[in-house]
């Protein structure tokens, strides 16, 4: 093949168009992904989009390539692209990390295979014997960690409302080396205010991790408040397809050392997140602030219906006025978010099984934060790896139901929710 080859296009309409191809490594190439990084004035719709995201430096491809290679070729003894094997690094992963990094306002990120695997990875940065301060309800895998590494690794972990700061500033010790914040929590949609706790714990020399999988980027960006880690499960709002599974863990700007740890840790611990999956995920990027929009709308709506129910006993939405966190929630996020959860009056099984099992637009599943409406039981299902004592003192009683809502028209989600709460059994 020469050079330059010449095509044709007979375009319907038009005189014949003249393509030049160029070959591999041409110095237009390269030019293609000379775009620049990302303008910090960009709106946030604009960044969606672009985040992460360059022209194909080989053949100019708007989306990045899916690198599947497990491993890349060394130019010469110590020298390569940039990349030698998969699980240390991969230029698809590496468009992912930068893109969730510049959502976050971070100063980069790592993405791993599962929500799960970026809870363990943070975990994994604290010396045995560590004091872990965690939001008393906070999701069952988290929970069930924390309680694996109380043997394994030495750590002791106090359950606390972290929005009673007076508690908060009893509980810290010497030892505490991290407050696990998730805000709203999960799933009674608890809110804690991360710029008081997260001054408390940078006083004792502590991190603050925040889980911000439940209202993304979008709605809230906890390094403004203080955060030094961010983690997310992917899996939901970020990819928001219900098709893939990841997590990432995102440092503070600023914070070079710590982002090398927690890149380190991923390569040390193999949790790297495939290529197929991170593309997945930088796709469902693209239409998260018009997804994040929508699921926000529904909610405000079914939690407004549900609170004027008279079969509701509560309804946990902070988006509610009568919500006790009402005010913080407006102070510290963009938007309430997609998630509730309610409460039955006469919360017994038959009556709750009923509506798991009448509701049609609503799909009986775990997980959270796709285009498609769900429900779930935590006390059975998300948080059944809690031993009942601890859901108790947590406040997940056996009648909370938790309901992630899609993008569905709110119009049809309401009358599905009117028709199981109309006929329940007496």
């Amino acid at each position: 093949m020469s050079d330059e080859q010449h095509l044709d296009a007979n375009v319907p309409g038009n005189p014949a168009y003249h393509f030049t191809i160029l070959p591999a490594g041409s110095p237009a190439r390269v030019g293609w992904a000379k775009r620049g990084p990302m303008v910090p004035g960009a709106s946030l719709a604009t960044r969606c989009v672009h985040a992460g995201v360059q022209p194909d430096p080989a053949y100019g491809a708007v989306m990045p390539p899916i690198y599947l290679s497990s491993t890349f070729a060394f130019r010469d003894v110590c020298t390569n692209a940039g990349y030698d094997y998969t699980r240390s690094g991969n230029p698809t992963r590496a468009a992912l990390e930068e893109a969730i990094a510049q959502l976050e306002g971070g100063s980069g990120a790592t993405c791993t295979t599962t929500g799960m695997s970026a809870v363990t990875l943070v975990l994994n940065l604290l010396p045995a014997g560590s004091h872990i301060l965690s939001t008393i309800d906070c999701y069952g895998g988290t929970f069930r960690t924390l309680e694996h590494l109380k043997g394994a690794a030495g750590l002791k972990v106090t359950y606390l409302d972290l929005g009673d700061l007076a508690a908060v500033r009893q509980a810290l010790e010497q030892e505490t080396a991290l407050v696990w914040i998730e805000t709203p929590s999960n799933p009674l949609l608890r809110l804690t205010d991360i710029a008081a706790v997260a001054a408390l714990a940078r006083a004792r020399g502590a991190l603050t991790v925040v889980d911000n999988t439940f209202l993304s980027p979008v709605l809230q960006r906890p390094f403004e408040h203080g955060a030094d880690l961010v983690v997310h499960s992917t899996t939901k709002y970020l990819n928001g397809h219900s098709d893939v599974v990841g997590g990432a863990v995102v440092a503070a700007p600023g914070r070079t050392a710590l982002l090398q740890r927690i890149q380190s840790m991923n390569n040390l611990l193999g949790t790297s997140q495939s290529p197929h999956d991170c593309f997945l995920v930088l796709r469902g990027l693209k239409t998260l602030l018009l997804r994040m929009r929508a699921h926000e709308a529904g909610a405000q709506r079914v939690a407004e219906f549900l609170a004027a129910h008279p079969e509701v006993a509560a309804v946990y939405y902070p988006g509610l006025p009568g919500h006790p966190q009402h005010a913080l929630a407006k102070r510290q996020q963009d938007g309430f978010g997609g998630m509730l959860s309610f409460e039955l009056k006469r919360g017994t099984p038959e009556r709750v099984n009923h509506v798991l099992r009448t509701l049609r637009w609503f799909t009986l599943a775990e997980s959270l934060g796709g285009v498609e409406s769900l429900v779930a039981h935590p006390a059975s299902m998300t948080h059944a790896s809690m031993t009942p004592e601890a859901r108790k003192r947590a406040g997940i009683t056996d009648s909370v139901i938790r309901l992630s809502i899609g993008i569905e028209a709110p119009e049809d989600l309401l009358a599905d929710l009117g028709e199981a709460l109309g006929s329940l059994p007496q």
